[in-house]
């Protein structure tokens, strides 16, 4: 799964597993849900709007076990209280998450690497969310 900075959707990866992805999507997000399929972009991927990131990766980890998380963060954007006490879970400012509304939920994922593209002044996170039983 990735979230990149001018995206306004989650980009989501998954292998077909008994049926239909939409369906099993559409349990997990609910019937109002848009999820698109971009049969274009190589690889192809699920496409979901940004506001359900923290309930799709756990229902991920829930069903394969595990799941990769990319996440681009500003370098340049500076973390000031608007992200110490925002309640979403969209996050793109240089503290990388770490204050975002206290991103408690955050601290059960294991941080696999960090890796800054300095052409576009941006910074990924790349964490393993893992199921817990």
């Amino acid at each position: 799964m990735r979230r990149n900075i001018g995206e306004q959707r989650l980009w989501v990866w998954m292998p077909y597993e008994n049926g239909s992805n939409r369906h099993w999507i559409l349990e997990e997000l609910g019937a109002r849900v848009r999820p698109e399929w971009n049969r274009d972009a190589i690889p192809r991927r699920w496409e979901i709007a940004r506001p359900h990131l923290r309930t799709i990766v756990d229902a991920m980890a829930e069903r394969f076990g595990e799941v990769e998380v990319i996440l681009q963060f500003a370098t340049t954007e500076r973390c000031d209280t608007r992200c110490q006490d925002a309640a979403g879970d969209d996050c793109t400012c240089s503290c990388l998450g770490e204050n975002h509304g206290g991103a408690a939920y955050w601290r059960h994922w294991i941080l696999v690497a960090d890796t800054t593209l300095v052409d576009v002044a941006r910074h990924e996170r790349r964490l393993l969310v893992r199921h817990r039983a």
